[in-house]
């Protein structure tokens, strides 16, 4: 059963002495807004964390059984080195219309099973039923729109961006250390973000929900995910990233009982008066407003 409720949430996340989203268009400097100097972080870097919890919580083996009588799976869709188009495959084989793929090497479209086939991409991969997915290249299983969309991150005040200089004590080849002249040292660069809090806001549709088949266990997920992802994620680069709060609305009809602005504007964060540069969470108040809360609207905070 998909869900019967829309929800609309907002994530707050920081970090410290780390990169939290490199710009590959800018020497891997983190992302900033550079009118305000506001740190940003794409929704596709959250989601791939999602993703990444996913995985790593739920078996990934794949399944090619037709969808009578099967257990909806959690694999993921967009993982590292995947080829799309051999997921695309397994659905066709799965309802038993590999023959509609290709013929003397010219692209089929799927015909009639293009619907089948896409169901079967729902049923089985949990990113393609909770963020959607274009799946109509050279395999056609057609297009998903996920009930599960967010916004880029924003942080709460301006970032520096800081470069550290970094050095190697070894180099990779002979030919390296005979330029070196035996020393076999080498330069490198680092960008970190002393402390940044960001802001996202996220969205449920439970209409895009009972299109995918997305339920109440997928958005139990989903919330699990936002709540304990950075905890798996850590490297060198990222610093210390921790979810600092997850403020759920959840709306008692499919179409929602207030606009959502309205109710992330409920969600004040705030620096310190004694502060200037914050460097940790302990220097921001949050403020949850309930008053006047619409009847048919529950906050549950599921991180605070």
């Amino acid at each position: 059963m998909s869900i019967e409720n829309r929800y609309d949430f907002v994530l707050l996340f920081d970090v410290k002495d780390g990169n939290p989203n490199g710009d590959p268009d800018a020497g891997n400097l983190p992302r900033v807004d550079a009118e305000t100097g506001r740190g940003l972080v794409t929704d596709v870097c959250l989601k791939r964390k999602i993703r990444n919890y996913v995985a790593m919580t739920k078996d990934q083996n794949e399944i090619t059984a037709p969808l009578e009588g099967e257990q909806k799976r959690f694999e993921i869709y967009v993982r590292e080195k995947a080829i799309l188009n051999k997921q695309h495959e397994r659905a066709y084989a799965a309802i038993g219309a590999s023959d509609l793929l290709i013929a003397e090497g010219k692209k089929r479209k799927g015909g009639e099973r293009v619907d089948d086939a896409r169901a079967w991409m729902c049923k089985n991969f949990y990113d393609v039923r909770t963020f959607g997915a274009v799946m109509s290249t050279r395999v056609n299983c057609g297009q998903v729109r996920g009930p599960v969309q967010l916004t880029f991150s924003r942080s709460v005040d301006p970032i520096v961006a800081q470069e550290h200089s970094i050095t190697r004590m070894a180099v990779a080849t002979e030919a390296e250390a005979e330029k070196q002249g035996g020393d076999n040292r080498t330069m490198g660069r680092k960008h970190t973000v002393p402390y940044g809090l960001y802001v996202a806001h996220g969205f449920v549709s439970s209409h895009l929900a009972a299109q995918t088949g997305f339920s109440d266990d997928d958005l139990e997920l989903l919330w699990e995910s936002l709540s304990n992802m950075f905890e798996h994620d850590r490297s060198a680069a990222r610093g210390e990233m921790a979810t600092r709060g997850l403020y759920v609305f959840k709306h008692d009809s499919k179409l929602g009982n207030a606009p959502a602005h309205r109710l992330f504007e409920r969600i004040q964060i705030k620096l310190n008066e004694e502060i200037t540069a914050p460097r940790g969470f302990g220097d921001y108040s949050i403020t949850v407003n309930r008053d006047e809360l619409p009847s048919e609207i529950t906050l549950s905070p599921k991180v605070e």
